[in-house]
């Protein structure tokens, strides 16, 4: 695939870094929203997570509206909206006022999962019941507040969402199964499969999804992106440092039930692992790619090709603020040069 073609975007979940505070983080957040606006990247989400204190992100609706004021060009959304947790009405308000405030740049991802615990989950919507067919009914219910549907013997008679607008947000469901991938297929949306947290099975959900799409007035053909975690040097050092801080995160998420403390290299440059543990390693690092700038290249293209997509959604941890932004000017240098010149 040519270079100019392939499109790079970023989610970002907000990590607080060890010995730091939200304020700093969501300033780190902010920064780089700028600063991928200014490299040329499609576009920006954030993502939404409760009861995790290494994670400032519990309202992306708000951060949207923060980031997009701050830029100009990228388009900027949630990656995502964990819509079980929240009324559809308020969110369709939400995002509605969104496109108004910012047309043309507003990204609602959506997704089903709560992004949190169980016990969590019930206290931020008691009334959630995990349900498969609850999660379509939503769906049903965005839809018709976006359309500004008026259907006569219906709730959608006596209610509208606010404000009444034409314009509404690039629609995406999240997935990391293919199941997700059957819903947006079947609702005419956008999809982007999480290959960070499923490393197995996301070509097929993909090629599943393309098949059985169902045009929708909003969108005429499938289109779907991949996010993965990833990190870009030309410090072979570096590169092994972030790379073990990964390993151990995702160690330290089976350990503590899905959650996970912020840690730097030395904190875990010794860490001893069980043999489960080292398999356990080997799996994860699946779910990302890390590398030297023409190793990353050839990883990136490749898992475009695999997946048959022109658009690759990054998750960059690393230990600083100065490597992390650094990883993604190395790949916008990749792949944006055409575009920049």
């Amino acid at each position: 695939m040519n270079n100019s073609q392939l499109k790079l975007s970023i989610l970002d979940q907000v990590y607080i870094r060890k010995n730091s505070t939200s304020t700093e983080a969501l300033k780190e957040t902010t920064d780089l929203a700028i600063f991928a606006d200014q490299l040329g990247y499609t576009r920006f989400w954030v993502s939404e997570h409760h009861n995790f204190p290494s994670l400032a992100s519990p309202a992306p609706e708000i951060l949207i509206a923060h980031l997009a004021d701050h830029t100009q060009n990228i388009r900027v959304g949630s990656g995502g909206i964990m819509l079980p947790n929240h009324s559809t009405l308020k969110m369709a308000e939400n995002f509605k006022l969104l496109v108004s405030l910012f047309p043309g740049r507003i990204d609602m991802g959506i997704g089903r999962a709560p992004g949190t615990d169980r016990f969590t989950a019930s206290l931020l919507n008691p009334s959630n019941t995990f349900s498969e067919q609850n999660f379509i009914e939503q769906l049903y219910h965005l839809e018709a507040f976006f359309q500004n549907i008026k259907k006569e013997g219906t709730l959608f008679e006596k209610v509208q969402a606010i404000p009444i607008t034409h314009n509404i947000p690039e629609l995406w469901l999240l997935s990391s199964s293919g199941e997700s991938a059957m819903f947006a297929a079947h609702f005419g949306m956008k999809l982007s499969f999480a290959h960070f947290i499923n490393g197995n099975g996301g070509e097929k959900a993909i090629k599943s999804y393309k098949e059985q799409f169902r045009p929708s007035q909003n969108l005429s053909n499938a289109k779907a992106n991949v996010a993965i975690f990833a990190f870009c040097s030309e410090d072979e050092k570096a590169i092994h440092r972030n790379e073990a801080i990964m390993d151990f995160r995702f160690i330290q998420l089976e350990r503590k039930n899905g959650n996970f403390n912020a840690v730097t290299y030395n904190d875990i440059k010794n860490e001893i692992y069980s043999s489960y543990e080292k398999e356990r390693i080997m799996a994860n690092r699946k779910r990302m790619i890390f590398g030297t700038p023409k190793k990353m290249k050839n990883d990136i293209e490749k898992l475009a090709s695999d997946y048959g997509l022109e658009e690759i959604m990054l998750i960059t941890y690393a230990e600083n603020k100065e490597e992390r932004f650094n990883s993604y000017k190395l790949l916008a240098d990749i792949f944006f040069n055409n575009k920049r010149n």
